[in-house]
């Protein structure tokens, strides 16, 4: 990306200002399957420490596994691939939000799919003033 690009658009992985801010301060703590790299900083005078992810590509936050999404917010101390179970058969790898893509789910009735609609089954009584 240019250093235009890196200045102006927030939406395609990091600013100059966050990358700028990240290699002050920040100590990278672990990275995931995806790329995305996650960091801390050293507490300040209040004993709080900031963490935050720098994406691999877009800034999608339903790209951080629960685990980090969990560490981010403080939910534990150590690193999540330390406290992790190992992977069970059942789990599905991550897959991204396809919401306002072709790939997103339209219901049957969805004017997207034509707005034809099952007919009603009898059970529905559409309510009216006049009663």
């Amino acid at each position: 990306m240019s250093i235009l690009g890196k200045i102006f658009t927030w939406w395609d992985g990091a600013t100059i200002g966050t990358s700028l801010f990240t290699a002050r301060h920040g100590e990278q703590v672990g990275t995931d399957a995806q790329g995305n790299e996650y960091y801390r900083s050293k507490a300040k005078g209040d004993g709080r420490e900031r963490r935050w992810v720098i994406y691999n590509g877009s800034n999608d936050a339903s790209r951080v596994p629960a685990e980090w999404h969990g560490w981010l917010h403080g939910a534990g101390e150590g690193v999540p691939e330390s406290n992790l179970p190992p992977a069970h058969i059942w789990e599905a790898d991550y897959s991204p939000n396809a919401t306002g893509t072709q790939a997103a789910y339209r219901p049957a009735g969805a004017l997207e799919r034509g707005g034809q609609r099952a007919s009603a089954t009898g059970d529905y009584e559409a309510w009216s003033p006049d009663t």
